[in-house]
C-alpha cells in the first residue's frame, strides 16, 4: 500500500511538475511566515520557545482546507463556488433528528442533576445545553481528528480571515503553555474548533468551565466541563432566563414576509394582534405577551414559520445560521417535551448554484437593498430583500430564490 502510495504522489509530481513546485514554493513561505510573524505575537503572549517549536514540529499546510486562496490551485477554487446552494431541509435529516433526541434523551437522565444546578445557575435550560453538545460533536461521539496547529496554521497563512485565524492560533499556542493540551493532542474540526462543545480556543480560554469540580477544564473527555462551558458561554451571551427559544407558527397571508428579521421586531402580544397564530393552535404563554418576538422564515413562504425570542439570537452567537438556532431550539423540544417534527413540512424549490445566488444577490444590492452581503446564502435580510423587491414589482412575495428571480436579478 505504501509503495502504490509512494507511486501515485511521483506520478503526479511527474503530470503537474509546476503545481508541485508551487506548492514547495508555498511551504516554504509558510515556514518563514511562522517564524517571522507568528513566534514574536506567541512569546510577546507568554508562550516560550521551547513550546512554539514543539507545537509546530513537523507541521505542514494543510492545502486541502475550504476557504483558502491559493495561487496555484485557481481552477480548483472556481470550481467550489459552483457548489449547490443548500435547501434548509438538508439540515434536519431523519437520522440526525432521531440520534440528537434518541441520546440526548438518555444522557439528560444521566445528568439530571448537573443540568439543573447550571440551569439555576446560568438560567440556560438543560436540554438546550444538550441541543448543542449534540450538534457540535454528537455528544463527544464523533471522532475529532485535524491537527488544530495545522489547520490554524494554515488558515491564519492562506485564509480569507487570515487575521482571525492567526489569532486563534496564538490562543491555541497560550492553551499548551497553560498545560490544556500537547501539541498533537490538540484536535479540532477543519474550522479549528476544539473539543465536544466545538469551541474556538479563544473560547476555550474566556468560557471554559469545571462542571465535575475537579479543579481543572476539560473539554475533550469531561461531559460536565463541556456542558458547564456550553451554559456559561450562552449566559455570558445574554440569555434571558425564563423565556422560550421561539415558537412555530401560522402567518397569515396578508402579513407580509419582508417583516422578518431582528430589526423589526415587536412584541408577541402584537404579532399575535396582527394575526400570527402558534401551529398547534394554543396560546402564547402569558409571561411571553409583553417581551419582544421576531418573525422568522428560514424557507420564506416555502415552509414553516417562526416567532423567535432574543434566545433565538443567543443561539446564533454560537454559530451564525438561522438553521443551527432552529435545529438546536427544535431538538432541545424534542428532548424535554417529546415534540415532533415541525408541522408545516419544507416545501420544494428550484436548485440553484451559491454562485448563482450571489449574482441575484448583487443585483438586489445594485438596487439599494441590504442583503448582507453577496455570499450565496439566503439569510434573513436576504430573504426579506426578496420579499420587498417582489412586492415593488407586483408580485407575491415568497421571500426565497427561484430561477426566475435570479434571470432577473442578475
Amino acid at each position: 500500500m505504501i509503495r502504490r502510495f509512494a507511486l501515485a504522489v511521483t506520478a503526479a509530481l511527474l503530470l503537474n511538475p509546476q503545481a508541485a513546485q508551487a506548492d514547495a514554493k508555498l511551504e516554504k513561505q509558510f515556514q518563514v511566515w511562522l517564524q517571522q510573524e507568528v513566534w514574536p505575537e506567541a512569546k510577546a503572549a507568554g508562550v516560550r520557545r521551547k513550546t512554539f517549536q514543539a507545537a509546530f514540529k513537523g507541521v505542514t499546510l494543510k492545502l486541502d482546507l475550504p476557504d483558502l486562496v491559493i495561487p496555484s490551485k485557481k481552477a480548483e477554487q472556481q470550481v467550489q463556488k459552483q457548489a449547490e446552494f443548500g435547501r434548509p431541509a438538508r439540515y434536519f435529516t431523519r437520522q440526525t433528528l432521531e440520534y440528537n433526541t434518541r441520546v440526548g434523551k438518555e444522557l439528560r437522565a444521566k445528568h439530571s442533576a448537573l443540568l439543573s444546578r447550571l440551569e439555576k445557575q446560568t438560567g440556560v435550560p438543560g436540554r438546550i445545553l444538550l441541543a448543542i453538545w449534540g450538534r457540535e460533536s454528537g455528544f463527544g461521539r464523533v471522532a475529532i481528528k485535524h491537527d488544530a496547529l495545522q489547520v490554524l496554521g494554515t488558515k491564519g497563512f492562506l485564509s480569507t480571515r487570515a487575521d482571525y485565524f492567526t489569532d486563534e492560533l496564538i490562543a491555541a499556542l497560550q492553551l499548551i503553555e497553560a498545560g490544556h493540551a500537547s501539541p498533537r493532542g490538540l484536535k479540532s474540526s477543519w474550522a479549528g474548533a476544539l473539543g465536544q462543545p466545538q469551541f474556538m480556543p479563544s473560547n476555550v480560554m474566556k468560557y471554559g468551565a469545571d462542571g465535575d469540580g475537579n479543579g481543572t477544564v476539560d473539554l475533550f473527555r469531561s461531559e460536565a466541563d463541556t456542558l458547564a462551558s456550553i451554559a456559561r458561554y450562552l449566559a455570558d451571551h445574554g440569555w434571558v432566563a425564563g423565556r422560550d427559544w421561539g415558537f412555530e407558527v401560522k402567518v397569515p397571508a396578508s402579513l407580509s414576509c419582508a417583516l422578518e428579521g431582528p430589526d423589526q421586531g415587536r412584541s408577541i402580544a402584537d404579532w399575535a394582534a396582527l394575526g400570527v397564530t402558534r401551529i398547534n393552535g394554543r396560546a402564547f404563554p402569558a409571561h411571553e405577551a409583553k417581551g419582544q418576538g421576531y418573525l422568522m422564515l428560514p424557507s420564506g413562504r416555502h415552509g414553516p414559520a417562526f416567532l423567535v425570542t432574543p434566545n433565538f439570537y443567543v443561539l446564533k452567537d454560537y454559530n451564525e445560521s438561522d438553521l443551527y438556532a432552529l435545529f438546536v431550539g427544535h431538538v432541545g423540544d424534542r428532548v424535554r417535551y417529546n415534540m415532533g417534527d415541525f408541522k408545516v413540512g419544507w416545501g420544494k424549490t428550484d436548485s440553484l448554484l451559491r454562485s448563482e445566488v450571489a449574482a441575484m444577490q448583487r443585483g438586489l444590492e445594485a438596487l439599494g437593498h441590504d442583503v448582507g452581503g453577496a455570499d450565496g446564502l439566503a439569510g434573513s435580510r436576504t430573504r426579506r430583500s426578496i420579499g420587498r423587491w417582489q412586492e415593488a414589482q407586483g408580485q407575491t412575495p415568497t421571500c426565497w430564490p427561484s430561477k426566475a428571480i435570479v434571470r432577473q436579478l442578475k
